[in-house]
């Protein structure tokens, strides 16, 4: 699928001894995750499912960022309920797609992982994150609550000290990403998937 140019795909991928790397590749909208985004994650995160020969799968993103969450100026563009919903879904089906895989997903962490972009990291198994990374799920400028992302934050089994980290707070650098829990996340499940896929 093309991005906004129609010059590039929004979404790369490169596979190497068992390793997919997905690239989210919008970086000039800090690759937002427009409704043709989605749909090549999913459509991706599906072919893995069924590759007996992937042993790892890497997200990361092209440009400055990871992922700046959902596409506002899209969302703007259809002020509906039914629409809000429906991209909710997909975007649940997406995260739901990651944790569902056989294998270890890793999210490449580089510039902000803020919103949806947060809860594509949290979704993920294992975060490696740079100095550059920042994380935040406020949606206050645009007199939003980050709700969703919450669910995979959560999941992560945080305490509730560690929650008001991410709550309404300012982008955060990478010496939060312990409270995050964006560096590991269940290691049995990890080497569950790894011991039923050797």
């Amino acid at each position: 699928m093309k991005n906004d140019s129609l010059t590039e795909p929004v979404m790369r991928r490169e596979a190497h001894d068992g390793v997919v790397t997905l690239c989210l590749n919008r970086p000039q909208q800090f690759n937002a995750l427009s409704e043709t985004l989605l749909d090549a994650l999913q459509i991706e995160l599906d072919r893995i499912a069924t590759e007996p020969h992937v042993r790892c799968v890497v997200l990361a993103g092209a440009g400055k960022a990871f992922c700046a969450g959902h596409d506002l100026r899209e969302m703007r563009g259809t002020p509906r309920l039914a629409y809000y919903q429906a991209l909710f879904a997909r975007c649940g089906r997406v995260m739901q797609s990651i944790q569902s895989l056989p294998v270890p997903v890793i999210a490449r962490v580089h510039g902000i992982a803020t919103a949806a972009g947060c809860q594509l990291v949290a979704s993920c198994d294992l975060a490696i994150a740079e100095d550059s990374a920042r994380f935040a799920v406020s949606g206050i400028n645009v007199g939003l609550f980050c709700a969703t992302p919450a669910v995979a934050l959560s999941q992560q089994r945080l305490a509730q000290a560690r929650l008001r980290h991410v709550d309404n707070r300012p982008l955060h650098r990478r010496r939060y990403r312990h409270r995050l829990g964006v560096d590991q996340r269940s290691r049995r499940r990890r080497r569950t998937r790894c011991r039923d896929r050797a």
